[in-house]
């Protein structure tokens, strides 16, 4: 008999922008079955990530809190022992919570993300590693296997620790000759085919599940993060420039091999040939995951599975491919890395399906959702949940329904740049915290230390015409607004004693986040 429950699938496309899938607006078919999916859901215009990048926005789905709330705002930040995860909070509700993770800095550091999972399985790097695996007995094969991993990886660390202890094996390391063999040996984006495939079985086949029990699916894809090496079809198709052109080649293999370079600013504007290199890349990442979690969903629906299944697909921030002079998701807080796609099937209708929400929400308030749909949620919890839209003006907004986002920079970022390019710290104010709040249509964002800025961001999606001087009293209402949020987040700050994320020192770890430029050195 199944489960009155249903299962969750809560799937995060790394690094999607909302602006390249076709079924948000994009021209060109690059998510064609994602599109389809979407058809019979809930699709949310707006939906904003606390974050700007791959842990504060992850941590913030996981607790429902604010980056400034939870604190993991660093490489090596670690989950406050008080905050009961999303998967923790299921767990202890009777789900069977599993994770298929591409992502090192979710997957492979103890940080606390990977608390309350039975299963986490690990698809990124040379040395896959399969953490919690509570419960699921291992045959003679699989634990020589692992004596086998534990052997080798000692020799690889004593390499690894070697490059992480000196400062010229380090520089050498980021060298365009070093990058693409690191990436190359470490599976640089995990292996996305076998973590949806791996995913399917389990949700399919139910193995280790008890037979009433509802199954938790956390599932990260690294398919549009960078570097770009999609499948030549996806080429032909999105990029031809690049089958053609021997600068857009050159341009593309420096700018794959280069790490600093997705972190750091520009000095000059991009370029139209290398825009549309970048662009069209990217484009054929998007349609290349596209397929592989089109065939995922194809799976699951002819099984029947859809039918009780509670899908979440989102981002966790999106990519600056050089607009406003930006490489990466590292500093800004604009709507290229904090605007991202969120869509959700819900079997229940609690959130109707076939319907485009147009409400300002925040992928913080997954967590809530979650819980509520599944009744595990107290009420305050319910509150937060988006079956309940927000109305569309100022003045009927409840302020604690405002929706914000933080950018803090990563050190790691800065120390990168203050040793290669110091005068780039000042001129894009690198080092500055930013925060946004969005009210209607309106986002205001704050820097530290430069005035604020005003944008329409329905009609200036792209955030070209700053209104802060034509509407000075909308600034100074929203102003209020991101003070008492601002002061919050300070009184969080003083309060909070950072502790460092164990396994963050392990040589192998630092290899992997090294060379997706995330490691503090």
């Amino acid at each position: 008999m199944p489960s009155t429950q249903p299962d969750v699938i809560f799937l995060v496309l790394d690094t999607q922008r909302v602006d390249r899938l076709s079924c948000y607006g994009y021209a060109k078919p690059t998510s064609p079955n994602i599109d389809a999916f979407a058809a019979g859901a809930t699709r949310f215009k707006v939906a904003i990530a606390p974050g700007q990048w791959t842990i504060p926005s992850h941590a913030s789905m996981f607790t429902g809190l604010y980056p400034s709330q939870h604190q993991m705002q660093q490489s090596y930040s670690v989950m406050p022992p008080h905050l009961k995860t999303l998967a923790e909070r299921l767990q202890d509700g009777g789900y069977y919570t599993a994770a298929f993770c591409n992502n090192p800095l979710v997957g492979v550091i103890n940080n606390g993300l990977r608390r309350g999972f039975y299963s986490f399985l690990n698809y990124s790097g040379l040395l896959s590693s399969k953490p919690n695996q509570a419960g699921i007995p291992s045959s003679f094969l699989d634990k020589y296997r692992q004596v086998f991993k534990r052997i080798l990886a000692k020799a690889l660390n004593k390499v690894q620790d070697a490059f992480a202890r000196s400062d010229w094996l380090l520089s050498l390391s980021f060298t365009p000759l070093m990058v693409p063999l690191w990436q190359t040996a470490l599976s640089f984006k995990g292996n996305t085919r076998k973590s949806l495939d791996d995913a399917a079985k389990l949700l399919i086949e139910r193995k280790n599940v008890q037979s009433d029990q509802p199954v938790f699916t956390f599932i990260n894809l690294m398919g549009t993060h960078m570097p770009y090496h999609p499948p030549r079809e996806y080429i032909e198709k999105f990029a031809p420039n690049v089958l053609k052109d021997r600068d857009a080649q050159t341009y593309l293999r420096r700018f794959n091999s280069d790490v600093y370079g997705w972190l750091a600013p520009l000095v000059g504007s991009l370029g139209n040939q290398k825009k549309d290199t970048l662009d069209g890349m990217y484009d054929a990442e998007v349609a290349a995951q596209d397929a592989q979690v089109g065939y995922f969903l194809e799976q699951l629906q002819q099984s029947g599975r859809l039918d009780n299944t509670y899908v979440v697909i989102c981002a966790d921030h999106g990519e600056h491919l050089g607009e406003k002079q930006l490489i990466g998701h590292s500093l800004s807080i604009y709507n290229e890395l904090v605007q991202v796609p969120l869509i959700i099937h819900d079997p229940t209708d609690t959130i109707e399906r076939r319907t485009l929400r147009d409400d300002v929400v925040s992928t913080r308030c997954l967590f809530h959702t979650i819980l509520s749909v599944v009744g595990l949620a107290i009420p305050e919890e319910s509150e937060l949940s988006l079956e309940h839209p927000t109305n569309e003006t100022i003045n009927e907004i409840e302020p604690d329904r405002y929706v914000y986002a933080e950018a803090v920079p990563p050190q790691n970022v800065l120390n990168l740049i203050q040793k290669r390019q110091p005068e780039l710290i000042s001129q894009h104010a690198c080092d500055q915290t930013r925060r946004a709040v969005w009210v209607g249509h309106h986002k205001l964002i704050e820097t530290d230390e430069n005035p604020p800025q005003l944008y329409d961001v329905q009609d200036d999606p792209g955030e070209n015409l700053d209104l802060s001087e034509i509407f000075p009293e909308m600034v100074e209402s929203l102003q209020e607004s991101l003070s008492a949020f601002s002061h919050d987040a300070d009184e969080h700050q003083a309060l909070y004693s950072q502790a460092r994320a164990s396994g963050f020192d392990d040589p192998e770890v630092r290899r992997r986040l090294r060379d997706l430029g995330y490691l503090e050195e």
